[in-house]
């Protein structure tokens, strides 16, 4: 597997998992999820990260991270190294515990916070370790609902106020956001992750790609860097649609919006301003057409021609 590329800076949003080697149990008993905690708060208390919310699963773990110094190798050298330590000398083992390194994608905070959060959320449920999140003990779920009283090092104020500036109110209102997704089919954010790398608008990947990548001459090999381009703008997207499917006008619409929703990188209120439709119309039209795809086969192998062709 190639190296993933590493970016940066003070101020920085990840979203960061890790695997245990051969995908075997890296929690087993409630002594290690506790333990792992311990190291998260370390990693606060020492290293000044920003832990917005977190999961542990039986053999792996996800973290949504905040670094105010630009320091995310030292924290997760910190998590994961003590973490390793503590769990070979408890077992008398030696040798990796985690598979290669962690997955760190940067994110657009203000665009993706909540999604994200969301998504960790939910973890324990799309696996069946839980009927609804708020039973499963080992995130952070229940601190953001009020279950129980949130552990200092953890900051559960940014996506709460997102929702609303009553914290009361903002509990109810993300617990409806995270529960009303149970049942329905979302595509998960991470697939419109750029080279593996960058979860963002178009203007953020442009942004980081300037600031913080092409600076870089040791990374400019790397795959994910060579991946690392703006996306194509929606009126390309459209264009290229209706090129290819345009005697079926209804179907060059859906195929259109749904295409721009997941590779123009572009906010819902500029997609639904191009179609005339609300901002959440969009995501809502995008999801239908993924399920119709789903039961369609054919729909779906012409689209993802189209989608070579275009070049997305």
């Amino acid at each position: 597997m190639g190296r993933q590329l590493r970016i940066e800076y003070p101020g920085a949003y990840y979203h960061v998992t890790a695997r245990g080697n051969e995908r075997k149990e890296i929690f087993k008993s409630e002594r290690d999820r506790e333990r792992f905690l311990e190291y998260l708060e370390s990693s606060v208390v020492r290293y000044g990260g920003i832990i917005h919310a977190y999961c542990l699963m039986n053999n792996h773990y996800h973290i949504l991270l905040e670094t105010p110094s630009g320091n995310l190798s030292q924290i997760m050298q910190h998590i994961n190294g003590a973490y390793t330590n503590y769990f070979n000398t408890k077992r008398k083992r030696s040798g990796h515990l985690f598979q290669g390194r962690y997955k760190a994608i940067l994110i657009e905070a203000d665009e993706y916070a909540s999604e994200l959060s969301r998504y960790i959320h939910l973890n324990p449920v799309r696996v069946g370790a839980a009927s609804t999140p708020d039973k499963f003990r080992w995130s952070s779920y229940q601190d953001y609902i009020g279950l129980r009283k949130s552990a200092n090092w953890l900051t559960t104020q940014f996506i709460l106020g997102l929702f609303d500036d009553s914290a009361a109110s903002a509990q109810k209102k993300y617990r409806v956001f995270v529960e009303e997704a149970i049942d329905e089919e979302r595509e998960s954010p991470l697939a419109c992750v750029v080279a593996a790398t960058i979860l963002g608008s178009a203007d953020f990947v442009a942004e980081i790609q300037e600031r913080h990548v092409l600076a870089k001459p040791a990374d400019r090999n790397l795959p994910a860097l060579r991946q690392l381009t703006k996306k194509p703008a929606i009126d390309n997207i459209v264009e290229a649609v209706k090129e290819t499917l345009g005697e079926d006008k209804q179907l060059a619409a859906k195929v259109a919006i749904h295409l721009c929703h997941k590779f123009s990188g572009e906010k819902l209120r500029e997609i639904g301003k191009r179609f005339g439709v609300k901002d959440s119309a969009v995501s809502q039209a995008s999801r239908r057409f993924l399920a119709e795809m789903d039961k369609d086969k054919n729909l779906k192998q012409t689209v993802g021609k189209l989608i070579k062709t275009i070049g997305l």
